[in-house]
């Protein structure tokens, strides 16, 4: 019999929600270190489910991994629109997004380095960075924020730069995080039009709780017991 609209979920329902986000933790995992080929059997294990679990959630392993870096963008994706909520100025919000996904690198690497070994997913998905950096670029252009003649050129550029910030950021442990993220939105938005001294004052504006970055919400799946 189907739950009824509204009603709490039974047991049943929380068990299949835990081991479901405990097979997109391991397969996070697994993408974070660049190890894709691993067997069902391993995912399992490391997730400590059974592999009749797998078959109840997932036909497969691409669906699984596909269901993985879904829900690492979903969950930047939500960081993003929490920390930007009470700004007005579309310049400033994809400044704030860029410069905090920037900290995400470090703060946390788990699930940068699942979007970082899913670049090509990440430049044509609807979730995360892309959807908000068009959103934004659009409505700056709109606002004569910046001036941006084609959008999707400018979000190419925009992606770039987060993907290669993100490698060389592991790449080079000792090099600090916040002047370099800060450095290259500064650049981005005098690209984008902005005069310098603008871009460089949004740029040293105070972000909000990075605390939230650094949060232990279970996973990076967003599963909240």
């Amino acid at each position: 019999m189907a739950r009824r609209a509204g009603a709490a979920p039974s047991r049943l329902d929380r068990r299949k929600a835990r081991t479901r986000a405990a097979l997109v933790r391991a397969a996070q995992a697994f993408i974070a270190d660049g190890k894709t080929n691993v067997p069902i059997l391993e995912i399992t294990q490391a997730a400590d489910v059974g592999m009749g679990s797998f078959y109840n959630h997932f036909d497969s392993k691409e669906e699984l991994f596909h269901a993985a870096v879904e829900a690492a963008l979903d969950r930047h994706g939500a960081l993003l629109d929490e920390l930007t909520l009470d700004l007005d100025d579309p310049a400033e919000i994809f400044a704030q997004s860029f410069r905090l996904t920037g900290r995400l690198h470090r703060r946390r690497p788990e699930l940068s380095k699942v979007l970082l070994n899913h670049g090509p997913v990440l430049t044509r998905s609807e979730r995360g960075l892309v959807p908000r950096a068009r959103r934004d670029i659009q409505a700056a252009a709109r606002a004569g924020r910046f001036t941006v003649a084609d959008t999707e050129l400018a979000l190419t550029v925009v992606v770039g730069a987060a993907l290669s910030l993100g490698r060389l950021l592991h790449d080079q442990p000792g090099r600090d995080d916040v002047q370099a993220t800060d450095q290259i939105t500064e650049d981005l938005l005098r690209m984008f039009g902005l005069p310098a001294g603008e871009a460089r004052e949004i740029c040293r504006r105070p972000l909000p709780d990075l605390e939230a970055l650094d949060r232990d919400d279970t996973d990076v799946a967003g599963h909240h017991p």
